[in-house]
């Protein structure tokens, strides 16, 4: 990072910014959002793809799974791989990649042919989510920061966000192919843009002689499997499935290999060194729990609206569509704010924020709507964008150059690895509980219950009247009743384990130490 290192120490240049830097820069922001909206873009939609591809109703997760895998293996490795061939390469490299596959993803047949499109399609495009990061602590000057963390805070949790709304709009509008050729056109132009504007770093071929290939495919086998087991866990029953204790081995025996690796060769796959620094350890413990509140709440809406309120994807997205537009309008606001206040204030303010928004969940019914989710939507957006500004400063912000690299794949490795513990957890929690509710729901159903014999009175007492088995279908009808009541029970306990969760939070950042000023000679230092 040399040119970028220089550039800062002089005080005169740290002011102002080269025209160049700030158009790749940007370039760089629309990869990055393409490569983190395709993780939720198709979730509002599977069903028309299941359809599209003649895919199994237990196959077709394996379309956001695939990505999710292959995403979470390409982001550690993303900074090594800058240093090797450059963040030039590397990000105009995938770029290009990341808008073939999308290509080929539009042209699947089968659910083999899919799966396959979009593992190359997370793999390559995870390369450009951390070389943001990297580039944004390097390039600017600490006095654009309250300016540029706003705008990359922004993107790497309004992505998420808005990815069922997109994915809803356009499999409503056009079919579900354009899930995929939308990324086309900004793809090539980011391509074009980035391998004639990025000029921040220099290729270091020389460390391919000691790259660690078996680092690289211990790393691999770890997070792959970790993520599948997460993933496919719930669905399967966990450890009574042998493909699931197969993967777990392989997850464990891979992961002794990775840490041996990473702690005792030259040049490690990843750098995870960066944990000596306070502030990047407690900063990767909060992304670690945002990613659980970002994915987990992305997941939940959609799951309600769709199973309980019986929504079509582009109504799904036009509700969730709430809380994009309340992190649109936070991020300026948290970029002014984190330039005036202790950014644990802040942080504060965002867990507490988030945390009213699913206290309020926790009183959840079948009839909730629009108007019910707004607050707690806007409530989650706000304290969304309130927290990962100071987080990403705390992080990353008090690090030397030469380290961010490395460390930005991981931080945002973190992130991802909560999105997914988080909706293994969420998945797990919500079918056991629900099966609780329903058991002490079924209870009070019983012959002795009045209330509930003149309701099965009455309502086969309606069909009956149009010469149809009453009895038969109101027992049905009853036993639905009861399922969506213990459905919507366990929504509200996913709710009550969030609040608490991001409560706790709040309690957290009292014990780190407030962050200090960041030198201005090269963008931080221990």
């Amino acid at each position: 990072m040399t040119a970028g290192s220089g550039a800062g120490s002089k005080a005169g240049v740290d002011e102002k910014m080269d025209p160049r830097r700030l158009i790749a820069f940007f370039a760089m922001v629309v990869g990055m959002f393409m490569s983190i909206l395709d993780i939720q873009i198709v979730s509002a939609s599977l069903a028309e793809i299941q359809a599209g591809i003649s895919a199994g109703s237990d196959e077709i997760g394996w379309v956001q799974t695939a990505y999710l895998i292959a995403e979470v293996i390409m982001i550690p490795l993303s900074g090594t791989l800058a240093r090797i061939v450059s963040t030039r390469v590397l990000f105009a490299c995938s770029a290009a990649g990341f808008t073939i596959a999308s290509a080929l993803a539009a042209t699947a047949t089968n659910i083999d042919q899919m799966i396959i499109y979009r593992a190359l399609q997370g793999f390559i495009g995870g390369g450009m989510i951390p070389s943001v990061f990297a580039a944004a602590f390097t390039i600017f000057p600490p006095s654009k920061r309250n300016i540029v963390s706003p705008i990359i805070g922004l993107i790497a949790t309004l992505a998420p966000t808005i990815g069922p709304t997109v994915g809803g709009y356009l499999s409503h509008a056009f079919s579900w192919h354009w899930l995929f050729l939308v990324n086309i056109p900004p793809g090539i132009v980011v391509a074009i843009v980035t391998w004639n504007y990025i000029d921040f770093d220099k290729p270091e071929l020389s460390l391919v002689k000691k790259f660690d290939w078996w680092g690289l495919l211990s790393m691999g086998v770890f997070l792959g499997c970790l993520e599948y087991v997460l993933e496919e866990g719930n669905t399967n029953d966990w450890f009574s499935d042998g493909h699931i204790v197969m993967g777990a081995v392989a997850c464990v025996v891979a992961a002794v290999v990775f840490f041996y690796r990473v702690f005792t060769v030259d040049f490690p796959v990843v750098d995870l060194r960066a944990f000596s620094n306070r502030n990047f350890a407690f900063g990767s413990l909060f992304s670690f729990i945002m990613g659980i509140g970002l994915y987990g709440l992305t997941y939940l809406y959609p799951l309600y609206l769709g199973q309980i309120r019986h929504y079509d994807s582009l109504m799904i997205g036009e509700t969730m569509f709430v809380s994009g537009v309340a992190m649109f309008c936070t991020a300026p606001i948290a970029g002014i704010l984190s330039g005036k206040f202790d950014p644990r204030v802040l942080m504060v303010i965002g867990f507490a924020s988030f945390s009213s928004g699913t206290y309020i969940m926790t009183n959840i019914t079948t009839d909730w709507d629009f108007y019910e989710l707004l607050v707690p939507q806007i409530l989650r957006g706000f304290g969304m964008m309130m927290c990962m500004v100071p987080i990403n400063n705390v992080a990353l912000g008090t690090l030397s150059p030469d380290r961010i690299r490395g460390a930005s794949g991981v931080f945002n490795l973190t992130r991802n690895l909560g999105g997914a513990v988080g909706l293994a957890a969420i998945n797990t929690i919500l079918t056991r509980r629900q099966d609780v509710h329903y058991a002490q729901l079924s209870e009070h159903v019983t012959w002795s219950n009045p209330e509930a014999m003149e309701q099965l009175n009455q309502i086969a007492g309606n069909y009956n009247a149009h010469g149809m088995d009453g009895a038969t279908i109101a027992m049905k009808q009853l036993a639905g009743i009861v399922q969506r009541q213990a459905s919507i029970l366990s929504f509200a306990d996913i709710f009550v384990l969030l609040t608490g969760l991001f409560g706790a939070l709040i309690f957290c950042v009292l014990v780190i130490q407030k962050p200090k000023p960041v030198a201005p000679s090269a963008g931080g230092g221990h």
